[in-house]
């Protein structure tokens, strides 16, 4: 029997959740805890020998799928899509890729809230491995120190640059920056077009999808109203 026969004849076992099989839950939305799903070997295999192994395998994929991978448009596709796989889009992944952040005194003593709105981010789906484009908004109230603006957008982009769910990457970034900033006066507006909506399955290309995360002082009407207000101007 060759490779791809036994690949394509090979039983799969059923995976279910909450005792639905994956059939039955087809694209519903699901978000199984504020951690992203890692195995304890994550960091077993070099950014190099995943490269490797990355490029095999998608290789592998085209193969299946009938494609010529002597023609000199595709033949380098696999080692583009591993490169971009580590280094790039799940580069997020990596704790060595975290961002370093140093606090400062608010020497200022700026006590209201500092709105970093508008920031592009490009994620994954972690249900079809297709694009989820968005803007994350993100405020807070100084508890007596601040952080370089920059870092924000950094902190969103790290977290991003994963397999996510919308919510799980909302209350990520959240938790990042109250562990930060030593504060719980945190909010993270999400924003946030997912191609797996718009562009498969009910191929929706109009929707979009808004999540947030209110913290401490931001959990009342008034600082919701307020930040509404720097958002919309």
């Amino acid at each position: 029997m060759k490779p791809q026969e036994t690949l394509l004849n090979t039983p799969t076992k059923e995976n279910t959740f909450m005792g639905f099989s994956e059939d039955a839950i087809g694209d519903d939305h699901i978000f199984t805890g504020l951690k992203t799903p890692m195995r304890p070997d994550a960091f077993v295999l070099s950014d190099t020998e995943k490269k490797e192994k990355i490029s095999y395998l998608f290789s592998e994929i085209m193969e299946v799928m009938g494609l010529d991978l002597t023609d000199d448009s595709l033949k380098g596709t696999p080692n583009r899509v591993a490169k971009m796989y580590i280094d790039e889009i799940f580069s997020g992944l990596n704790p060595a890729n975290k961002p370093s952040v140093a606090l400062f005194d608010n020497k200022y003593q700026y006590k209201q809230m500092l709105v970093e709105k508008n920031i592009t981010f490009y994620s994954n789906c972690e249900h079809h491995f297709v694009p989820i484009i968005g803007k994350a908004h993100v405020a807070y109230i100084s508890s007596g120190k601040v952080i370089g603006l920059s870092k924000i957008n950094r902190i969103v982009q790290y977290y991003a640059k994963r397999p996510q769910v919308q919510e799980r990457l909302t209350n990520q970034i959240a938790e990042e920056l109250k562990t930060i900033l030593e504060t719980e006066n945190i909010a993270v507006i999400i924003d946030a077009k997912h191609l797996c909506v718009s562009s498969r399955g009910i191929k929706d290309d109009t929707s979009a999808t808004v999540t947030s995360f209110y913290g401490g002082v931001f959990n009342t009407p008034e600082k919701i109203v307020e930040l509404q207000n720097y958002l919309n101007q």
